[in-house]
């Protein structure tokens, strides 16, 4: 090879080398974009999660805060409802007194069933059929038709205890807004 051949090599390597330039210019911009894109889209995704996560920890607490109020208030009037049966003095306004406060329980418990985690869900399912049973009997008692084995005391005793099983429901509401650790639920429902 002459030296005219070399010369037409580099030159046809320099014409090549300018015209494919822009072209390889192009294409590395490209997958530079490209990649940032992806960084940007992987960002924003990341965010998207967190955001979602803090909504609806934001709306567990709510339903929960709702629904543990409702239970103090429910289990509260039924307190009250059975004392005043047991004075002979319950009536139609206190009855009805009850029955707002048990309807405010069952809402409040839907909006929770709706958003509540699996072990919550079982919580407040076991709660709210202890409630009911002790509506039902109270109701029977103030008509004069007590169950056998729910006297006064005995119902009076039954809504204390329940008092103690709200806090174990408590404390799995808690748990799973993650203000106290599982291993402490474990423990309490254990005892």
């Amino acid at each position: 090879m002459g030296g005219s051949a070399v010369a037409l090599v580099v030159a046809v390597t320099g014409v090549a080398g300018t015209l494919l330039a822009p072209l390889l210019a192009a294409r590395s911009q490209a997958r530079g974009l490209a990649a940032d894109f992806a960084r940007q889209q992987t960002a924003l995704m990341v965010q998207w999660e967190r955001e979602k996560e803090r909504d609806d920890l934001t709306q567990r607490r709510a339903c929960y805060i709702a629904t543990n109020a409702a239970f103090r208030r429910y289990r509260t009037q039924l307190l009250e409802y059975l004392w005043w049966t047991r004075l002979g003095t319950a009536d139609a306004e206190q009855r009805q007194v009850v029955e707002d406060a048990r309807h405010d329980h069952h809402a409040a418990l839907g909006e929770a069933q709706m958003v509540a985690s699996p072990a919550v869900l079982d919580e407040l399912d076991s709660v709210a059929r202890l409630l009911s049973d002790t509506y039902r009997r109270i109701m029977l008692l103030g008509e004069g038709n007590p169950e056998p084995g729910w006297s006064f005391d005995e119902i009076e005793n039954h809504l204390i205890w329940l008092w103690e099983r709200w806090k174990k429901m408590r404390a799995v509401m808690r748990a799973d807004l993650g203000v106290i650790d599982a291993a402490s639920v474990r423990q309490d429902s254990d005892e």
